[in-house]
Order: structure tokens, then C-alpha cells, then sequence
């Protein structure tokens, strides 16, 4: 029987209160009835991330594999849909699913190396490149059933006049437009393309099968250069040592759309309203790694400029 990491422990009973606890209480009984069912073994030690256990295991073949079981939340219901749609183009294969427990077989990836994730490459362009032709793979006709992008935007725009309303912010008018602009004139119109979601540095691990591939997807349908702002705002903090920023953020959006073969206005104009979003949400939140004090402080002040800089079109 698996030994649930301690630190999964508490972020999941924290976040999720009584109904966490319960779930964390059966979860070793959850993971070794899937692997009598799925012919698995126990092949290393334990390992999490926000909102599930990855369990390396071995096949009855011999193959190595990841059994992953989530804690049950909208969230994380399309994530095998994504995944069965790719048929590991691009993307860790599906070997086996349960809905009903939120677990899933998958292709083990980021063993292999000691560069494991893209996250750990020192070249940004690499980065930024890997990340770009990864998500331009992804990008493929989307099946029935996944969540539209474009039934949040009436969300996103009622979220962004709240939080301009409701909280003290330095962010000029004019950049909170722009964000609302990009809901309402990208948002409401997408195509019905199957996207990551979640496309960051840390979601792409070094591989066998290929170079890199995809773990964590959100399986929603939607414009392919909303993922280039997920990622771009995820290197934000990586471009905070350049002499001079806006050429750095310029260098960024420019190594990725030639990547991804993506407009890069577009992508430009999601990733202000990402940022956007994380200024608020900062101030509204915290962060994970920053819940308060100074340090929270400087990353919002960082997003307000970055959602600034975004803003103004080239």
C-alpha cells in the first residue's frame, strides 16, 4: 500500500477541508485496487502535484508507466478526453482509464533525464521554442463534449469590472480595457480546436518516445494563442533580470508564435489578459508561493507592469 506524501497530505485537506480528509483516507485503498485491475507493481516512490499522486509503476509486460489518480473536481474531468485525442502526439499515451476515480494509466515521461521538465532548461529561447512546437502539435480538431473557451468570456468580463471595481490597484484604466477588449473580441469567438489549457514549462517532461512531451491538460476547445499567454505568463518572472524588459518580452512573444505558427498579436493580446487576470487574482489570493507580505507585494507591482507593457501594441 503507497504512503501518501505528507505535503499532499496537507495542501489537499487545507484546501478541500472534511471532503479532503475523507478522500485522502481511502486514496491508498483507490491506488492499489487499480493496479490489481490495470496488472501494475509499484516501480519508485510516490510523487504529487497540485491535485493528485503520480505512482511509477511496471506493467505486467515489463513497461514502465504512471498511474495518476486526481482528487475529484471539474477541473480535472476532461484531462483523459485531451489525451485519448492526441494519441500521444505530442502528448504522454493513455493506457487506461477510470472516471469515476479520477485516475488514469499514462506513458511514464520525465524520468529519464536529470533535465526531467522543460522547466529545468537554462535556454529560454529552447524553452520558449520546445514549449511552441509542442503546443502548434496539440493543436488538433477537438472532439465532442470538452469544455468551450468561449462560454467563460461573459465570466472573465464580469470578473475583470469586479475586480477593477472592488480592489486598490495601480493598474491604469486603459490597460484594464484592453484586457476587457481581448474578452470580448477574441474571447467570444474561438475555434473549435482542442488546446492544452494549462501549457507551461513545468506541464512538459523529457521523454523516450519523443523529445518532450505534455502531461496536466484541461482538454479545453478554444484559440491555440490562448495557451502562448499561459506560457508567456509563466516566464514572466524568468525575464526579470533583462536590462531591458519590453525587448525581452518582445524576444519572448517573437521565438514563440515562430514556434507555434501562431498569430502573434493574438498571442500578445492573451497574454495581457493573463496578466491582467494574475494582478488581480494576486491581490485577491495570494499566490502559492506568496500568500502575503513584501513578497507578494513585489510579484503584483511585477504584473501590473508586464500587463502595462503588454498593452502597448508594437
Amino acid at each position: 500500500m503507497i504512503r501518501t506524501p505528507e505535503a499532499f497530505v496537507r495542501t489537499t485537506v487545507d484546501r478541500e477541508g472534511e471532503p479532503g480528509a475523507r478522500w485522502i483516507s481511502e486514496l491508498p485503498y483507490i491506488v492499489d485496487e487499480l493496479m490489481d485491475r490495470w496488472g501494475c507493481v509499484p516501480d519508485g516512490d510516490v510523487m504529487h502535484g497540485g491535485v493528485g499522486v503520480i505512482v511509477p509503476v511496471r506493467r505486467s509486460d515489463g513497461s514502465a508507466a504512471a498511474l495518476k489518480v486526481s482528487y475529484p473536481h471539474p477541473g480535472n474531468v476532461h484531462e483523459p478526453d485531451a489525451f485519448a485525442a492526441w494519441r500521444g502526439r505530442g502528448a504522454v499515451l493513455l493506457h487506461e482509464r477510470d472516471d469515476e476515480r479520477f485516475a488514469m494509466l499514462l506513458e511514464r515521461a520525465g524520468a529519464s533525464s536529470p533535465t526531467s521538465t522543460l522547466a529545468e532548461v537554462e535556454d529560454g529561447d529552447e524553452i520558449l521554442a520546445v514549449a511552441g512546437r509542442l503546443g502548434r502539435r496539440l493543436a488538433v480538431p477537438a472532439p465532442p463534449g470538452l469544455p468551450r473557451l468561449r462560454d467563460r468570456a461573459g465570466a472573465w468580463e464580469e470578473e475583470l469590472r469586479k475586480d477593477a471595481a472592488e480592489l486598490a490597484h495601480a493598474l491604469p484604466p486603459s490597460v484594464v480595457a484592453a484586457a476587457a477588449a481581448t474578452v470580448r473580441e477574441l474571447g467570444a469567438v474561438q475555434p473549435d480546436i482542442l488546446i492544452h489549457g494549462d501549457l507551461h514549462p513545468g506541464n512538459i517532461l523529457r521523454a523516450d518516445r519523443e523529445p518532450w512531451l505534455a502531461v496536466d491538460p484541461k482538454g479545453y476547445v478554444g484559440d491555440p494563442a490562448y495557451d502562448g499567454g499561459t506560457l508567456l505568463k509563466s516566464r514572466a518572472l524568468a525575464l526579470l533580470g533583462a536590462d531591458d524588459l519590453r525587448a525581452a518580452v518582445d524576444r519572448a512573444l517573437d521565438v514563440f508564435v515562430e514556434a507555434a505558427e501562431l498569430d502573434r498579436e493574438r498571442v500578445r493580446r492573451w497574454a495581457q489578459l493573463h496578466a491582467v487576470q494574475a494582478a488581480f487574482w494576486g491581490r485577491r489570493h495570494g499566490f502559492r508561493g506568496a500568500r502575503g507580505g513584501a513578497e507578494l507585494d513585489w510579484i503584483v507591482a511585477f504584473a501590473d507592469h508586464l500587463a502595462t507593457l503588454l498593452a502597448e501594441r508594437p
